[in-house]
């Protein structure tokens, strides 16, 4: 066993060992077989020169870069309306994967209040017989009633944002008709308001 860690060992300790290695070309050898670099047929570059001459249009481009020029306006505002409309529909499709999601992992219990809201929604449809303005009234109602049993903090914060929202324009409606009555009934030459009518 010691032969063998001995013809091991030997050959591998010489590997670590570093030898430089000079080389020197012979005195009495001679350059006749050395080539510059000009003299390789690779490197020559020929003499003789071009001249870049651009083709005649044909009739065939004429009338693509006249419809080009046509339509730049049109596809300049197809672009735009584009890039505006683009992160809307992005917006969008990631809303309907959000609420995809939802509903895979919907909690417990979700889709038999998502039936009883649907069914009040119905019944409100039933009741709205005959009428356009029931039609549209009532299964809203019917489907926010159902809506509110289940979901009362948020039926809560809805009204009073709805509450809020009806007063707001309650109140502008109410400026604008008062904006109107002062201009038009109650000028000082109208007709009915006039000293003399009396």
């Amino acid at each position: 066993m010691f032969k063998v860690i001995q013809r091991s060992v030997g050959p591998a300790s010489l590997s670590l060992l570093t030898f430089r290695v000079y080389a020197a070309p012979k005195k009495d050898s001679a350059h006749k077989n050395c080539i510059k670099v000009d003299e390789l047929s690779l490197y020559s570059v020929p003499e003789g020169r071009s001249k870049y001459v651009e083709e005649p249009r044909t009739q065939l481009e004429e009338n693509i870069s006249e419809l080009r020029h046509h339509f730049e306006p049109y596809t300049s505002w197809c672009q735009e309306i584009y890039s505006r409309t683009k992160p809307k529909v992005e917006g969008f499709v990631q809303w309907g994967i959000d609420k995809y999601e939802y509903l895979q992992n919907a909690p417990p219990g979700f889709f038999p209040r998502l039936g009883v809201i649907g069914f009040a929604g119905f019944v409100g449809l039933i009741f709205a017989r005959g009428s356009k303005i029931k039609k549209l009234v009532y299964p809203p109602f019917f489907m926010g009633l159902g809506a509110s049993i289940y979901y009362p903090q948020q039926a809560i914060s809805i009204a009073q944002v709805s509450g809020e929202k009806l007063y707001d324009l309650g109140l502008r409606g109410y400026i604008v008709v008062e904006d109107l009555w002062k201009e038009h009934v109650q000028k000082p030459g109208n007709v009915k308001n006039s000293p003399g009518n009396k």
